[in-house]
């Protein structure tokens, strides 16, 4: 489902050379946007919501959390003007990390605008990361898959690109399987997300893991 192109062939990007990349298969026509996200650790430098966030501020961290809200809307209002939905897979364990707990207030205002993000628990894809974690994706139609790269503090750090069309193809395919399986957005968060206490946050080190 999404092993078999771990060991395909695949094109090693740094960060600057996968957002070029990105930019331009976005912009020649996609269909469709498709992304899993794993990890429960990021680093965010440079997003005012989460430096008050890793400096334990959790009110101001709140508060900022719609900071994005214009960049997010104006990503949203394009993607809609092209025709491209933009789908979300975010996959959660349990406990739930401070970062996965602050990350929830800001996908909020992503779904708020028209993002379609539905949230899996690790315990309903066991039979899927019997050998290895689902990786980190993003499908960009059935032009391009890139594989998300961090490093071992959560830093950003390009991609894997795969073009090749029915690993692409079966990828989709994957997501459409894990997807269904989610849980709605909104539901998980006033089950799960809401009620919690303010995270314990230690400190973490320089670095960025992109945009939300």
């Amino acid at each position: 489902m999404f092993d078999s192109f771990l060991s395909g062939a695949s094109e090693r990007m740094d960060r600057p050379s996968y957002h070029a990349d990105f930019g331009r298969t976005y912009a020649s026509g996609i269909g469709f946007l498709n992304k899993v996200e794993r990890g429960q650790h990021f680093q965010e430098r440079g997003f005012g919501s989460w430096e008050a966030f890793a400096a334990g501020d959790w009110e101001r961290a709140l508060a900022l959390a719609a900071e994005g809200r214009e960049d997010y809307a104006r990503e949203l209002r394009k993607a809609k003007s092209l025709g491209i939905p933009h789908r979300r897979i975010r996959i959660v364990e349990f406990p739930i990390t401070p970062y996965v707990q602050w990350e929830f207030f800001v996908l909020r205002v992503r779904v708020d605008l028209g993002e379609e993000i539905k949230v899996l628990n690790t315990r309903d894809i066991a039979d899927i990361e019997k050998d290895h974690p689902v990786p980190e994706v993003v499908v960009l139609g059935e032009k391009a898959l890139y594989e998300v790269v961090y490093d071992n503090d959560g830093n950003a750090d390009g991609a894997k690109r795969y073009s090749d069309t029915s690993l692409i193809r079966e990828t989709n395919l994957g997501f459409d399987v894990l997807y269904e399986r989610g849980e709605g957005f909104h539901d998980f968060f006033e089950r799960e997300i809401v009620h919690l206490a303010p995270p314990r946050v230690t400190a973490t080190k320089t670095g960025s893991a992109g945009s939300r």
